[in-house]
């Protein structure tokens, strides 16, 4: 039986990418993706942000491989580990306090929506209070507790049950006219406002399944305002745009603020190795023991290469690496494919980038020709109207260049 065949006869239906990717994928390496009959794809997907340092990384795969040839322990729960210890060391002295940042590091289950499920644990213990605020247009996972922030109807609708003790504000680029801060300071000083006291504000400073909405510095500086005026948690998602997309290590470096509670998942893992991280303010450590677990938390192998990935990134300096060459694709997508077509709209910062193209078939019909051509695109935001370009940081210009020329001709031809 043919591959295909295999997956459309026994994989479910739930089943998504590989509707528009439809090639079997067999080998990867840095931005470039080969299938079964030796077609090369430029890779402008990323794994949906796992795969920062590109695919098979061979700095860290070589930490990876010595690790599993020396038979160094694979599963631990949470149990003192060698590999755990020299991460943690690492991560708080090299990543987390040159940046001035002071939180303990919790593992929990491997995934993003696991570490959110976490993060809105604690904030509900530390503060007494059950509502959670955070932005329309917001992606935070799809587990119940993270699906009840996700805003995406689709993925709503399919949990079956009421996602209750959430409200969601209307995020600042949908309504210019609106001062989002004074409007959630009205709801909270307001006694027939009907909204209930949050205990955290949730948010991704840039919104990437939203539509790759880019929150300005200004605004983030007052939602943290906001949040110390009103005893208010601010948990900060950088799941998707954080170990180094937007140009430095996380994403809201550029407001110089800092969250009480940060979620990151996805790259942290370094080869697309599950793993997830829910760091915290020392004084909001008030879990007891075992009150939120799960049995892969202790993935050697992922903090194996998570701490090759972080050692790689400042060996590098990938921030600075990232910001020059997030100038490339900026000027190309303004100069080359936004003048294509009147209404197109470009947004993003660092790795992360979208056209706008307000039409869902066409938006669509880019993603599957590009992918004929040779290069993997998503689309995100509202009706999947965005195409989405997010490529390695480790993309040399050459490839990128090339990748976003066989975009631009796409484009051209469709629209």
């Amino acid at each position: 039986m043919e591959a295909k065949q295999i997956f459309e006869t026994y994989e479910s239906e739930v089943r998504s990418y590989c509707r528009v990717f439809d090639s079997v994928l067999a080998t990867a390496k840095g931005a470039v993706i080969t299938d079964t009959d030796g077609r090369e794809y430029i890779d402008f997907f990323c794994g949906a942000g796992a795969l920062n340092y590109g695919h098979n990384n061979p700095e860290i795969k070589e930490k990876v491989m010595d690790y599993l040839a020396k038979d160094g322990i694979l599963h631990a729960l949470d149990m003192y580990t060698q590999p755990k210890a020299e991460f943690i060391e690492y991560f708080e002295e090299q990543i987390l306090k040159p940046r001035g940042l002071d939180y303990k590091i919790m593992f929990p289950g491997p995934t993003g929506t696991n570490a959110v499920e976490a993060a809105l644990k604690l904030a509900r213990k530390v503060k007494k209070r059950n509502n959670i605020w955070c932005f329309m247009g917001c992606f935070h996972g799809m587990t119940t507790g993270a699906l009840a922030l996700t805003t995406e109807r689709e993925a709503r609708e399919a949990a079956g049950i009421p996602l209750n003790y959430v409200t969601h504000i209307p995020a600042p680029y949908m309504f210019p006219e609106l001062d989002v801060i004074d409007y959630m300071q009205t709801m909270l000083d307001d006694d027939h406002s009907g909204i209930e006291y949050p205990a955290a504000l949730i948010m991704e400073t840039v919104q990437a399944e939203g539509g790759i909405r880019v929150f300005s510095e200004e605004f983030l500086k007052q939602v943290r305002a906001f949040c110390d005026k009103n005893d208010i948690l601010l948990i900060i998602d950088d799941i998707q745009v954080g170990c180094g997309r937007t140009g430095t290590f996380f994403s809201f470096e550029r407001a110089d603020i800092a969250p009480d509670i940060l979620v990151i998942s996805k790259s942290i893992g370094g080869l697309g190795f599950p793993f997830a991280l829910t760091l915290f303010k020392p004084e909001l450590d008030i879990w007891a023991p075992g009150e939120h677990n799960g049995t892969f938390r202790g993935n050697q192998i992922a903090i194996v290469s998570a701490k090759a990935a972080a050692e790689y990134y400042n060996r590098y300096a990938l921030d600075k690496e990232t910001q020059a060459k997030s100038a490339v694709i900026e000027r190309f997508l303004n100069e080359e494919i936004a003048t294509i077509k009147d209404g197109f709209e470009v947004r993003g910062i660092g790795f992360i980038w979208g056209i706008d193209v307000h039409d869902e078939a066409l938006a669509k019909k880019i993603s599957v020709e590009a992918f004929k051509k040779g290069v993997i695109v998503e689309r995100a935001g509202r009706k999947n109207e965005v195409v989405k370009i997010m490529p390695p940081l480790i993309i040399d210009e050459e490839t990128l260049v090339k990748g976003l020329n066989i975009l631009k001709d796409v484009i051209s031809e469709l629209a």
